[in-house]
C-alpha cells in the first residue's frame, strides 16, 4: 500500500470545512507529478445526499448519483454508508409505488 507524502486541509468555499486531500506519488523515482486524491467527511457526504433527496421529484438518475456517491465516499463498514443505504431504498420504493 502506498503512503501519502503529505495531508494538506482544504480552505475556500469550494471546499467543507474539514476535508483533506492525500498527496502520492506516481511512482517511487522522483517525479514532481503527484495524483491527488480528495477525501470528504462523512458529514459532508450526508448534506450531499440529504441536497440529492430534498426535492419531492426524484428521478431514477437522482437515486443512481445517490447510490454512487455512497459507495465511492463512504467505507463498506460505515455505520452512516449502511444507514443511508436502508434510506435510500426506501426512498426508491416509495418513488415505485406513487
Amino acid at each position: 500500500m502506498r503512503r501519502p507524502i503529505a495531508v494538506l486541509e482544504l480552505g475556500g468555499a469550494a471546499a467543507a470545512d474539514g476535508d483533506r486531500k492525500l498527496w502520492f506519488p506516481r511512482s517511487n523515482d522522483t517525479c514532481p507529478n503527484l495524483e491527488e486524491i480528495v477525501l470528504l467527511t462523512e458529514s459532508t457526504v450526508e448534506s450531499m445526499f440529504r441536497e440529492l433527496m430534498k426535492t419531492e421529484e426524484r428521478t431514477e438518475e437522482t437515486f443512481d448519483k445517490a447510490e454512487e456517491l455512497l459507495e465511492d465516499e463512504l467505507r463498506p463498514e460505515s455505520p452512516l454508508r449502511h444507514r443511508l443505504t436502508v434510506e435510500l431504498e426506501e426512498l426508491r420504493m416509495l418513488a415505485t409505488k406513487s
